[in-house]
């Protein structure tokens, strides 16, 4: 059940991804109590949200340097490639969503953006490394899009902007290139997933920085010490813990099974909506959550079956290991 290349088993992997799009989720929530409590914008939100995760990454990765804990690494110009197309991936698909929020609205952009990524990503893995879904997977891929659309657009009053549906698309292209490329390089033995976390975030804070400078970086009112406390939160969680876990488990999953796992982050704010901010449960809530959850469910389980299954024909005599 381990990756050929890495090492990492994909069970561990299939968590970590679980984790980070749980994870992912609470930045939303976050994200509201941050603008009850300041004037910060989306755009400034969103620097410091990487800005921290680079520090706290950092952190991490001195720390594993100096206790001597061994980092398989390449040469610096292919590091410095990877971090630049990855964090540029990165700073598209997170800035696009947010532009596309402020045109469109957020059930629609949520709707385009994570519905247009496993899409895109299925299509990409199966054209550039031969990933197939198969007819289970497909069917995992609909229920989860129906889940999706069911869980944001059922409580009604969508609009559609075309605008607002292009920064989506754009948004949902950054999404899938950054994985295809983050499978694509576990593949040719890219192990080091905090490493290419914080040059990611290195490379995406300094795209950010202009726009947010141009937005304002700091609120001019607010609660202080909640806000601060919030903004920590946001780098900490949905940031330096989920990505870190992420570009580990999106090395050694299939693009197409992560994509789908990701979509945990919308029934992960769901679920926070309802208890914590007060929203009320719906019907589309509850069928569209359990729609979500039983295709990641149905997927993770293909998955590690698949990759037992592939084990166990290497260990036959004549096979890998014969």
């Amino acid at each position: 059940m381990s990756n050929a290349v890495s090492g990492l088993p994909i069970g561990r992997g299939l968590l970590f991804l679980i984790v980070a799009g749980a994870a992912w989720g609470t930045a939303g929530a976050a994200a509201s109590l941050v603008y009850r409590v300041s004037d910060m914008g989306p755009v400034a939100l969103s620097f410091w949200r990487c800005a921290g995760g680079f520090v706290l990454l950092l952190l991490v990765r001195s720390l594993f340097c100096r206790t001597g804990t061994a980092v398989r690494s390449g040469p610096w110009r292919r590091k410095a490639l990877r971090a630049g197309v990855t964090g540029l991936s990165l700073a598209v698909f997170q800035t696009a969503y947010f532009a596309s929020v402020q045109a469109t609205g957020l059930a629609v952009a949520t709707v385009v953006t994570l519905g247009a990524g496993p899409v895109l990503i299925a299509l990409g893995a199966r054209l550039t490394m031969g990933e197939r879904l198969g007819a289970g997977g497909t069917v995992a891929v609909a229920g989860a899009l129906t889940g999706l659309a069911v869980l944001v657009l059922g409580s009604g009053g969508a609009e559609v902007r075309p605008s607002g549906v292009a920064w989506a698309a754009l948004s949902a292209a950054g999404y899938a290139l950054m994985t295809l490329l983050t499978r694509w390089w576990g593949r040719d033995g890219e192990t080091d997933a905090f490493g290419a976390s914080v040059r990611a975030f290195g490379v995406t804070t300094l795209c950010l920085l202009p726009f947010a400078l141009a937005e304002g970086l700091l609120p001019h009112t607010g609660d202080g010490l909640r806000f601060i406390g919030l903004v920590v939160y946001v780098a900490a969680v949905p940031t330096a813990l989920a990505y870190g876990l992420y570009f580990a488990g999106a090395a050694v999953v299939r693009s197409a099974t992560v994509s789908v796992i990701m979509l945990l982050e919308p029934v992960s704010a769901a679920v926070l909506a309802v208890t914590l901010l007060g929203e009320r449960l719906t019907a589309a809530t509850v069928v569209g959550t359990l729609l979500m959850l039983g295709a990641v469910a149905g997927l993770a389980v293909a998955e590690t079956r698949g990759a037992r299954a592939g084990v166990l024909e290497r260990a036959e005599p004549g096979g890998a290991f014969g």
